[in-house]
Order: structure tokens, then C-alpha cells, then sequence
């Protein structure tokens, strides 16, 4: 039996662990012999800002994987926990076109040899939480911090205006 060529296939995962799935994939397939079904385990992210290493997910919620979608290592990666699934229809994972899976890769190169210029965000812009405990949460910028990529978000909580100190990777400009 000739071996298949590994695809390229998305698992959704909880947002904020992607980094844990692709790693509990790893050592799962590890203990259990089925490594050599697993070529590439990713979570696609870039570089952002100079100073900091701060990274910036493409596809907060996605792991890439590279694989022989055999039985066993679609249940290795659905009983991984903070797995919701596969980008896929009816329950059956699809592999992404090739073409796909190279532009993304590019993308990822991309970003760790030529690091994005961090965000620059102004006093009086309305911006919303993206990560953290304020997440949804829209505000205002009252101060600007570059040099540390910190800013001073006025969040509205329970109707009062309460001023937030977020990195400049937690918000999103609306």
C-alpha cells in the first residue's frame, strides 16, 4: 500500500489555545505511535511591532495540520481537548487546496522576515477589546503609550467610564 501524500486541514479550536491544541496533537501522536501521520502542526501567526516580540494570530481559532487523515488520528485530534472540530461539511474534515496551504505559509514566512510596523492608535479613537477580560467592550483612547505598545482605553462598565490600561494587541480599531 503506497502512503497518501499529507493534506493540509484546519481544526477549530478554542480561541486563545491554539498553541495548546497543536501541542496536546503533538504529544498525543507521540504516545501513541501515530507521529508519522503528522507532518506539520501550526497555529499561523506574524511577528508585529520591532521591539516586542508580540505575535498577531491570522486565524485566531484555527490549527493547521499536515496529515494523513487516517480514522486514528481523526479521533487523536476530535478527543484533543479544546477541539470544537474540522473546517469541513457534515462533520467530514476537508483538506484546503494546496494552493491555499502555501499562502499561508508564505504569509507566515512573510511576517517572521519582514516584522509588521505595530499599530499606531490616536487619542479620542473609539476602539473595541479584542482579548483579555474586557473582550467586546468598546472604549476610547486617552493615552498612547508607543513606546511600550500600551494604551489607555475609558471602557464604559455598569455606565461609568473606567479607565483600562490594554497592549496595543488586545484592541482593534472599529
Amino acid at each position: 500500500m503506497t502512503a497518501m501524500a499529507k493534506r493540509w486541514y484546519i481544526v477549530h479550536a478554542y480561541s486563545n489555545f491554539e498553541k495548546k491544541v497543536a501541542e496536546s496533537i503533538r504529544e498525543q501522536a507521540k504516545q501513541r505511535g501515530l507521529a508519522d501521520l503528522f507532518e506539520e502542526i501550526m497555529v499561523p501567526t506574524e511577528k508585529i511591532g520591532r521591539k516586542v516580540d508580540a505575535e498577531r494570530k491570522f486565524f485566531p481559532g484555527y490549527v493547521l495540520v499536515k496529515m494523513d487523515l487516517t480514522d486514528d488520528a481523526y479521533h487523536l485530534i476530535k478527543n484533543t481537548p479544546k477541539v470544537t472540530g474540522f473546517l469541513g461539511t457534515d462533520n467530514k474534515p476537508m483538506p484546503i487546496p494546496d494552493s491555499e496551504a502555501a499562502r499561508i505559509l508564505h504569509q507566515v514566512q512573510e511576517g517572521i522576515e519582514r516584522p509588521r510596523p505595530s499599530l499606531s492608535f490616536e487619542v479620542g479613537e473609539q476602539v473595541r477589546v479584542s482579548d483579555g477580560p474586557f473582550a467586546s467592550f468598546s472604549g476610547t483612547v486617552e493615552e498612547v503609550d508607543d513606546a511600550r505598545s500600551r494604551l489607555k482605553v475609558a471602557v464604559s462598565i455598569f455606565g461609568r467610564a473606567t479607565p483600562v490600561e490594554l497592549e496595543f494587541g488586545q484592541v482593534e480599531k472599529i
